[in-house]
Parts: C-alpha cells; structure tokens; sequence
C-alpha cells in the first residue's frame, strides 16, 4: 500500500511544479479501442510508480484498474460517451450509473455535440444535468471538444456545463481534429474563473508542453505520454 503523502497541485501562475507536483496533475491515459488487459496492467503500474492522480480507461476495464491500483492514491477515471457524445441521452444516464457501479470516481462526459453545432443548447444542458444527477458520487469532467467549436459555442458549452453541476471542463477526447491550446485553456479559464477546474488532454506529450498547459490555468492533464513526461521532468 502506498505511503505517500498526497501533494496537491499549484494553481496556475505559480513557480514550476516539483517532480512530485507534477504527477498529481496527470490522469495517465490509454483509450485506444485495440488496447488489451496486459497494457492496461502495463499503464496501471506506471501510475504507482509515479504517484500519477489517475488513470484514465474505456468501461471494460475499470474493475481491473480498481484490483489493481486498491490500495493506493491513483484513482479510475472513465469515459462517458465516448468519443462521439452523440448516443441517445438514456444510454449515456445509464453508462455513468454503471461505471460509479463499478467503481469508476471520475466521469469524463462527451457533451453531445450535434446538438450543440445545432444550437439546441437546451437539450446538451439537460443531458449533461440528468447524467451529472444520476452519478453524484462521482467527479464529473465535461469534453467540450474545442477544435469543433466557435468562440462564441466554447463560451456558452462552457457556462452550461459548469451550471449543470460540473468539477472540471476538458478541452478534448484526443479523437478530434486537434487536442487542447493555451488559447483554449485562457478562453475556458475566463469563463470558470474559480467555479470549476479546467482538464487539458489531447496531443500533451512532453514536458514543455504540460507546463504551458498548467501555467496557463489547467489543473490537470490527461496524456498518455505521462511517464515520458516525468522521464524529462526527473532528467531536467
């Protein structure tokens, strides 16, 4: 069982995080649909070797991350419609029921994105609050998925999302045209300020690049380059 003291992130604008500050910021990811159990053993281990704050995995696999990681500070987060957003609204309510069931703590929702480009904003709103409601137990991050959105549709996604109850926005499933900016992460930032916590993910992986990303107002950040990035970290 692990003995470590959690550390708890620096807010943005602060100095460069320690080796150990740094690893609470990084949700240690593997979604890629050909994935098989020894990699997800292989990405659980590199978790408890970094203190990594959690792992991030489809469905199938959160009773295996939660045997395995028992007993120590990395958490199990999942997915929720992913990565299209776009099932019927009672599947997605029951997919985040099933995952707390199995034990996930975190939920990584997909907003429904035809809706939103539809400009029916009222039923992304209601989606989002009926499955937030029906998974209370649980920390809920709402993929807003940026490189398809307006300025003007960040904003807005955005407010809804926080209104309905969400901890965290994240900026991408890493299965869009591109993953998250610093751009993205000061316009999400400036909508929030301190109503909610803000989740960069797509295309981070170097050390460069997730320091940006924390300087600029993220408090996590989800990469599935996480112990190369603590290789540099450790090496710099």
């Amino acid at each position: 069982m692990s003995g470590k003291k959690r550390e708890k992130p620096r807010r943005s604008g602060s100095k460069r995080p320690s080796t150990g500050e740094l690893a609470r910021y990084i949700e240690h990811t593997l979604l890629k649909p050909e994935s098989t159990e020894a990699d997800i053993i292989k990405l659980c281990k590199g978790a408890i070797r970094h203190n990594f704050y959690s792992v991030c995995v489809h469905p199938y696999y959160i009773p295996l991350c939660k045997a395995i990681l028992s007993g120590y500070d990395t958490k199990v987060t999942t997915v929720v419609g992913f990565p299209l957003g776009a099932t019927m609204k009672n599947i997605k309510v029951y997919e985040a029921m099933q995952a707390v069931l199995y034990g996930a703590q975190e939920l990584d929702i997909v907003i429904n994105m035809g809706a939103v480009k539809s400009g029916n904003f009222d039923f992304a709103g209601e989606e989002l609050s009926e499955i937030i409601s029906a998974s209370r137990q649980a920390v809920h991050k709402v993929i807003i998925e940026t490189c398809y959105l307006t300025e003007q549709e960040k904003r807005a996604v955005t407010e809804i999302a926080v209104s309905c109850g969400a901890r965290f926005i994240k900026t991408s499933t890493g299965f869009g045209t591109r993953g998250a900016t610093v751009k993205d992460i000061k316009l999400i930032k400036s909508v929030i300020k301190d109503r909610a916590e803000i989740k960069a993910a797509g295309g981070i992986r170097t050390l460069a690049q997730a320091l940006r990303f924390i300087q600029a107002g993220a408090s996590r950040i989800g990469t599935s380059y996480g112990e190369a990035i603590m290789q540099e970290a450790l090496a710099s």
